[in-house]
This record gives C-alpha cells, structure tokens and sequence, in this order.
C-alpha cells in the first residue's frame, strides 16, 4: 500500500509539473506601471504628443489631467528652457522668443501679454510656470500663466513701499498646481521688508522687516531675480558691498548674508545669484567678458565661507572678435539649468554655466529686458511646425 501510494505521489507531482502556470501580465500591458514609465519620459515639449501616437491605450493614459499634473509635478525641478520674455523699454507688450528645436519649438505666439495703458513692466521673477511681473502705473503685481493665460492682479500690501525699488518671487509649493504665493520685497531707507501672498487664503500675510548692515548704500537695490535653494530664496543686493538677503519661506524670517569680499558690483561689473554645482548658494560675478563662479562653503563648525571656482573669459568662450565683445551685458538667469542670457553686439548667447556649452539666439542686440522661461510644457497646441515632426499636445496641468 505504501507502495501505492508512493507512485501516487510521484504520478501527482509529474502532473502538477506539467500543469502551466499563471504569467502575470506583460509589464506594457499593466496601466499602472505604463504610468510610471512613462512619467519618466523626457520633459521636453514633443514627449508626450509622441507617446500618445503610439497607440489608443497610451494616448488615454498620457491625455488624462492627473497624469499630466503629476508630469509637470515630477519634472518641476529639471525643466527645459521653453525660450524668453522679452519687452522693450516702455511698451506695455510682453513677447516670447522660443529657443529650443523643432520638435519641441514652442511657436512664439504661442506665450504672449499686452497689457491695457501705458508704462514699463519690471520682470520681477518667472517659476513654476508662471511671470510675475510689477505693473508701476497701477502699483500693482501681476502673476501670469502663459499655458492658461490667468491672470491674477495684485494689490501691493498696505504699508510696503516700493519707492527704493522693488523684489519679488513667485512659486507653488510642492504638489501644488492651481495654488501659488508671492513674496515682495521693499526697502525704506536701511530696512528690508517681505509679504508673502496666499492665492490659497487669497491675503497678504503681515510684514516681515529686518535692516540692512549700515555700508549698504541707500542707492542698493534688488539685482535680477532670486534663487531658490532648499526652503529659502535669495536676492542679491548690489552696491559697493554686495549682500545677499535670504528669505526662509518656512519659518518666515528674513537674514542678510555678506557675499565674497572682492566683488564690487559697479561700473561695468555684473552679479547674480545661482545655484553653485554642489545645489548650494553660489554667485556669478563679471567683470567686463570675465567671469568668476563663487560658492558658499559651510564648515563642520557652521562657519560660512565663500570659495572662487570656475573662471572663463566670455570672449573667448562666444570667439567674438575686439568690436564685438564690448559691452557683454548678462540680461538674465534660468536657474534650474543654470544658464544665462549674455548680449553682444553680435546678438544673444544663451550661456550654460556648468558645461559652457551655448546657443547663439538672435543676431539682434536690441532686446532690452530678458527672462528665461523653464517650464514642463504640456499644452493644448500643436509644436514644431510643418513638416518638423510636429505634433498635438495634450493638456495644461
């Protein structure tokens, strides 16, 4: 019987071997991991449009709104450079130059604002997707969406004066997609004061001050538009002792921070903040087509330091010859690719800081004012042009 029941046994695992056994779905065809593999797609303008002409299934999935929310939310901190902002002296019109190739050429009316009245428009920052702009003959603050075209008008908060000049960042916190703040800077005299708007709460929150170290002369002001580096954004504040103001979004308090001791941004000299190649605080100081790379350098002790790195000379870099390298002008950051904007007389350079690899944009040297516009693009038109592997965008997240 034992016997019996041995060749039993054995004639059951035979069968059970034979048996075929379940597979699990081939990974392209389960939903949820397509999703994610294709969130990791390349943030460029022509991704998305390409993936949903794969098939019906894959252009359901790309052409809902959360996966485009969720698109944008992933990519948020390593955006392309769409193109820029520009806008003459006194005209109320705001125009936009794309920068990259077709495919994911961005037509450039595609992005543009004319604005009702007359007077200059100050750009005073540009994350996230959206221009924030100050409108001085309506002494107001002006966020723009250019994939929606919202806009969202702003008085300036009661008690901030704007006379000596005027900062100001705008940005969504993290997740959040309809939802954004913005923080003006003024100052009065030797004093520093911040707001911060809640389009959320739809108020200003109360002023925050702090003074200014007495050698900043009275004629400082806010330089080019801030960075933002962890939890804080920083304003360089320029005049023989440059200064760079950090403003902790989280905790709400304002501090002034001395910058590297042989910068002296006057004359023909020029500085910015950026992000250094560590993702620290970092400046970007010219001095005629020199420029000098600096990092803030934090010791184990928590002293503060600031170290020169890379050097390079912009006429060398641009091979411009004697008649055109005077005056290089920095028109402008994009701080996620850390690139900037450089006029010559012989046109407009997109600069990048880390490879110094660059784009010439325009033959024309007549833009005056500049701002870089990094953005994940998924919006409703179509890119690229005729014939250039054009194709239908899917959604504004």
């Amino acid at each position: 019987r034992a016997s019996e029941e041995g060749e039993m046994t054995s004639s059951h695992r035979r069968h059970r071997r034979l048996r075929p056994r379940p597979t699990s779905a081939p990974p392209l065809e389960d939903d949820d991991l397509l999703d994610e593999i294709l969130l990791r797609l390349s943030p460029d303008p022509s991704s998305l449009p390409r993936a949903s002409a794969v098939c019906a299934r894959w252009r359901r999935l790309v052409s809902d709104p959360g996966f485009a929310s969720r698109f944008r939310l992933r990519h948020r901190r390593s955006p392309p450079i769409l193109g820029c902002f520009i806008r003459d002296k006194q005209s109320p019109i705001v125009s936009f130059v794309p920068t990259m190739e077709a495919p994911n050429r961005v037509p450039a009316e595609r992005f543009s604002l004319q604005l009702g009245g007359r007077g200059p428009i100050t750009f005073l920052d540009c994350r996230h997707g959206l221009l924030l702009m100050f409108l001085p003959c309506w002494i107001k603050v002006l966020v723009w969406d250019p994939f929606t075209g919202d806009q969202h008008r702003l008085d300036i908060p009661p008690g901030f004066d704007t006379k000596q000049g005027i900062g100001g960042a705008v940005l969504r916190a993290g997740g959040a997609i309809h939802h954004f703040q913005v923080v003006l800077l003024g100052r009065e005299k030797q004093v520093i004061t911040a707001c911060v708007y809640s389009s959320e709460a739809g108020v200003w929150g109360i002023l925050i001050s702090t003074p200014l170290p007495n050698e900043v002369p009275v004629e400082s002001d806010f330089r080019g538009v801030p960075v933002l580096i962890g939890d804080s954004l920083h304003y360089l504040i320029t005049g023989v002792c440059s200064r760079i103001l950090e403003f902790d979004l989280n905790r709400r308090i304002l501090t002034v921070i001395a910058g590297p001791v042989d910068i002296l941004d006057v004359g023909s000299c020029q500085s910015t903040v950026m992000r250094a190649e560590d993702g620290g605080l970092g400046i970007l100081f010219k001095s005629d087509c020199n420029v000098q790379l600096w990092r803030r350098k934090i010791d184990c002790d928590g002293e503060a330091s600031w170290v020169l790195g890379r050097t390079f000379e912009l006429d060398t870099l641009l091979s411009l010859n004697s008649e055109e390298k005077e005056p290089t002008v920095m028109l402008g950051l994009a701080e996620y690719n850390n690139a900037v904007v450089v006029q010559t007389v012989a046109g407009h350079f997109m600069v990048q800081l880390v490879s110094l690899q660059f784009k010439k944009m325009s033959e024309t040297s007549s833009w005056h004012f500049h701002q870089p516009f990094e953005s994940v693009y998924t919006g409703e038109t179509s890119i690229g042009g005729g014939g250039h592997n054009g194709a239908e965008l899917l959604h504004n997240a």
